[in-house]
């Protein structure tokens, strides 16, 4: 089988194809020509034509194709369903903040998975249920066709797109570092985001192994019997044992613990679930990020302005730490937090 590039990080590379005469300099000059050019570079000081004839024997850059892509006409933001090599397709969206004129950028929400295993109650990729893993390459190249097609830089990338990142850990971890290292997207680590629904053992793994991404866990309810209704995965990872993931996490790296709660009418916006959030995590600093609900179905919606402004400040009260309402945009286009499917429009 032939070495995948942008599978791979150059340390990797270098040590894949040491016993060919590839350095650790001309490692990096194979990513960065992967992932700039989607060729290997041409003969020069570091890469004989000889050399080059033998790398185009023992790799391959693989690429993804194209579905469809679909433009939001009320904010921009950009939906892009692929193809890999293995079955079934996945999305990606191209996020735009635009809101500074001396900095245009984008995020890129990026996907981890086909479907996905988790049967959130309200996320319309958890209906699909599980398909696939992606390879790192397949991670990778989204963001690669992104930055392709736009006309600003990709400067963060978040895990939020179809399925659960800590699942799919080796190689997701693997497209982080390509995708931050210099040669790779030079994107911060610090502005890639890995979301997961608390995956305990993930972010234990995560923490023993010092990550350098940030880490948002979608807590949505601090009612376990609640949770439970509307995110499965509290029956394999109950509420104590994540939030006892999340102390010792905040223990290791010193960092503030990122939660994600999506708000739905008449269920989670109370100030009765404010004071169960206060009392379940006290001690710990926290950001929260509200997000409201996104359900084609109906079944589930989003809070009224009047539920809205009442958590918040029951949760500014109560909690004393930061709270901020996230921008959920493309919903016209399916393109919102957990309306990803995998379809063409």
């Amino acid at each position: 089988m032939p070495i995948l590039l942008k599978n791979q990080t150059s340390d990797q590379l270098h040590a894949s194809l040491a016993y060919a005469g590839v350095s650790p300099h001309l490692a990096r000059r194979l990513l960065a020509a992967a992932m700039k050019r989607g060729e290997l570079p041409a003969p020069g000081s570091h890469l004989t034509a000889r050399l080059r004839e033998e790398l185009l024997r023992l790799t391959e850059i693989p690429h993804l194709t194209l579905v469809q892509k679909v433009v939001s006409p009320q904010d921009g933001f950009t939906k892009y369903l692929f193809q890999g090599r293995g079955t079934g397709q996945f999305e990606a969206v191209r996020i735009p903040l635009l809101h500074r004129s001396d900095d245009l950028k984008y995020v890129a929400c990026v996907s981890s998975q086909v479907g996905c295993a988790m049967g959130c109650a309200f996320c319309a990729t958890g209906r699909m249920g599980f398909g696939r893993n992606l390879a790192a390459w397949e991670i990778v190249d989204q963001v690669v066709k992104l930055q392709a097609d736009s006309p600003h830089p990709i400067r963060g990338v978040v895990f939020m797109g179809m399925g659960e990142p800590l699942l799919n850990y080796d190689a997701v971890m693997t497209a982080v570092a390509i995708l931050s290292e210099p040669c790779g997207m030079a994107i911060a680590a610090k502005a890639i985001t890995v979301s997961t629904v608390g995956i305990v053992p993930g972010i234990r793994r995560f923490t023993a192994e010092r990550q350098r991404a940030r880490l948002v866990v979608s807590l949505t309810s601090a009612d376990p019997l609640q949770r439970r209704e509307l995110l499965p995965v509290e029956q394999a990872h109950p509420t104590p044992d994540l939030i006892q993931a999340l102390r010792e996490y905040h223990a290791v790296t010193g960092q503030r613990i990122m939660l994600a709660w999506t708000m739905i009418s008449g269920v989670n916006v109370g100030a009765d679930d404010a004071q169960r959030l206060a009392d379940l995590t006290r001690g710990l600093p926290l950001k929260l990020d509200l997000i409201e609900v996104n359900d084609p179905t109906g079944r589930f919606r989003p809070p009224t302005a009047a539920e809205l402004d009442n958590f918040r400040d029951a949760l500014r009260a109560k909690l004393a730490m930061p709270v901020a309402r996230r921008y959920s945009g493309g919903q016209d286009i399916h393109a919102a937090c957990g309306m990803l499917a995998g379809r063409t429009a």
